[in-house]
């Protein structure tokens, strides 16, 4: 009798855990003030606020290559807010099977150097 009493304990702790990563997981592993980039399958590249585990890009920007005008061999970057698209949604849910990869931006990194000032 005591075993199971030990049993049912251990599973509702689990359950209690599981259930908090699950409601708060997005927070717990990045944080919503971090800027992530993320690859998509199609070759686009998105950089926002990305919330784990549900995928949910907000405050976004694609992140555009363009050639030189002056120079063909030569690329510029382009970070363009998506809030500005013909199509301007308040956040993107992205699939998880056409995420190639993504992570955190550093903060000393061009791209979040330049959101930040944005942000001023």
């Amino acid at each position: 009798m005591k075993n199971k009493n030990k049993i049912l304990i251990v599973l509702i702790i689990i359950l209690a855990i599981a259930l908090i990563v699950v409601l708060f997981g997005s927070k717990i592993i990045n944080k919503e003030d971090n800027y992530s980039v993320v690859y998509l399958t199609t070759g686009e590249v998105y950089v926002g606020k990305l919330s784990i585990p549900s995928f949910t890009l907000t405050d976004g920007y694609i992140f555009q290559v363009t050639k030189d005008t002056t120079d063909p061999n030569k690329n510029n970057f382009q970070l363009n807010p998506i809030k500005d698209a013909l199509w301007a949604p308040k956040s993107l849910h992205l699939i998880k099977d056409n995420i190639v990869f993504y992570g955190p931006l550093m903060p000393s990194s061009k791209i979040a150097e330049t959101l930040a000032q944005q942000v001023k």
